[in-house]
């Protein structure tokens, strides 16, 4: 079975920098090297459930602007369908990377916070790199609707899958199920504040921890639509997740 997935949210272009150890407040470090790469949680998703085998539209918004190509490549390559709008500024990640794989990252959102709200049927995947109003939009007519709470915030809706880390999840924790995911020490899946699922993340020399979750929860929506059940389910995202930090890059390729 082909699951039909559609990904509302953020498309960015990464400037990474690799160094020993990340900077402290005020101190400057020497990088090893620098690499553009496309990234933005949205577009890291979608790609990563079209390399799982779903048929996969992206709908989100980038400028009109010189890095607009090079933002949406990876999409393209993943041969990802584009729904994108094209208004102000491409959104652009700047990305510490150390040499555990370890990351700090600012984003400026640019045409990401501008992305105009639409109603989406069937299966839908959301994060919290767009505004409210383009989630709850989403949200208001998918059949599974799937949310990835990062940077979280609170908000008025109840997906059927909520996927957030131990922090976020003290800020957001509604959801039908709700995948906890705890880095290197794998996830755990909840339904009405029951666990029904644990699974622990392969052991992987860790490269680049960008985008690992994003992998996760790509894979986890993916399997749970195909039907798997949750313990096998969760057991591919973790797989997937720790498959991700081992290349360079945000989008799992």
């Amino acid at each position: 079975m082909t699951v039909e997935l559609t990904v509302v949210g953020s498309i960015n272009l990464d400037f990474v920098v690799h160094v020993d150890r990340l900077p402290r407040p005020g101190e400057t470090v020497t990088a090893r090297d620098f690499a553009r790469s496309p990234g933005g949680k949205g577009a890291n998703q979608a790609v990563a459930a079209s390399r799982l085998g779903a048929k996969v539209t992206m709908v989100g918004a980038v400028g009109d602007d010189e890095l607009a190509a090079e933002a949406l490549s990876g999409l393209v390559a993943a041969g990802v369908e584009l729904d994108v709008e094209r208004k102000g500024q491409t959104g652009v990640a700047l990305i510490y990377v150390d040499s555990a794989g370890e990351n700090e990252i600012a984003v400026f959102p640019g045409a990401n916070a501008e992305v105009t709200p639409r109603s989406v049927e069937g299966a839908v995947m959301c994060q919290l790199e767009v505004p409210d109003a383009v989630v709850l939009a989403a949200a208001a007519k998918a059949e599974f609707f799937a949310l990835n709470a990062a940077p979280a915030r609170v908000l008025d809706v109840e997906p059927d899958l909520l996927v957030v880390n131990e922090l976020e999840r003290e800020v957001f924790s509604r959801g039908r199920l709700v995948a906890v995911t705890r880095g290197a020490d794998g996830a755990t899946l909840f339904e009405g504040g029951r666990e029904v699922a644990r699974a622990a993340a392969p052991e992987v020399e860790a490269v680049d921890s960008t985008g690992a979750g994003d992998a996760f929860t790509a894979a986890l929506v993916v399997s749970l639509l195909e039907g798997l059940d949750r313990q096998e389910a969760l057991e591919r995202a973790c797989a997937v997740g720790a498959e991700a930090a081992t290349r360079v890059g945000a989008q799992w390729i």
